[in-house]
């Protein structure tokens, strides 16, 4: 049994306290690395939860209960942070990216806890898929929101699209690879396949100005 609470503290406190000494964009993205690593405990409990509410077994979560909470859990810190500070739709990226990472960073850790780290390639295709999954989920609902949110009518209706979307990725995700075979190989690459790909279509379509700044 691994307790994730007393690994949430350990990892926190030093980003907390760096908190101190840095400001600006730097201080906003460990925030929101903060905020991810808190999603991510919180998505734990609301996980465990629904599967005993529902009587689900491990495969029915994963696919259909896991995906849900977890993303709708990641989207409330940014749509608080755009309600409540009105940040320039520029920065949503970058916090929604941060919360990605934080999220993924203690999930990676808490996985590592429970596992150990004798198998690198593992942890390395882990790294890859699970962890890669959850920054396409933060680029793909961060640059979203940029866009939809400079057309307040398009507002309500593009974050719900922007949600089932990374809902349905991550669905997919995990049905891929509670496969076997080609089916799980093609669930651990597709999320960092499609980072490479939306990586290189930033490069080649600068016209569609997805910058941080």
């Amino acid at each position: 049994m691994i307790y994730i609470e007393n690994i949430f503290v350990c990892l926190a406190i030093p980003l907390t306290l760096c908190i101190l000494f840095i400001g600006g964009r730097t201080r906003r993205f460990m925030l929101f690395m903060i905020a991810g690593m808190i999603v991510c405990l919180l998505s734990a409990y609301v996980n465990s939860f629904f599967m005993g509410y529902y009587g689900a077994s491990a495969t029915v979560a994963v696919v259909e209960i896991t995906p849900v909470c977890e993303e709708v859990m990641k989207l409330l810190p940014l749509l608080f942070y755009i309600l409540i500070f009105e940040p320039k739709v520029r920065d949503l990226p970058e916090a929604a990216i941060a919360l990605a990472v934080g999220f993924a960073t203690f999930e990676n850790v808490c996985y590592l806890t429970e596992n150990g780290a004798e198998d690198l390639m593992f942890l390395l295709s882990r790294g890859l898929s699970a962890g890669a999954l959850h920054i396409l989920c933060g680029i793909l609902i961060g640059f979203g929101l940029s866009h939809v949110f400079r057309r307040r009518w398009l507002a309500f209706t593009g974050t719900v699209g922007l949600l089932g979307a990374c809902i349905v990725f991550h669905a997919t995700y995990n049905l891929l690879i509670s496969g076997d075979g080609a089916w799980r190989t093609a669930g651990y690459l597709f999320p960092s396949v499609l980072i490479a790909l939306l990586f290189v279509g930033r490069l080649l379509l600068p016209k569609l100005k997805l910058k941080f700044s």
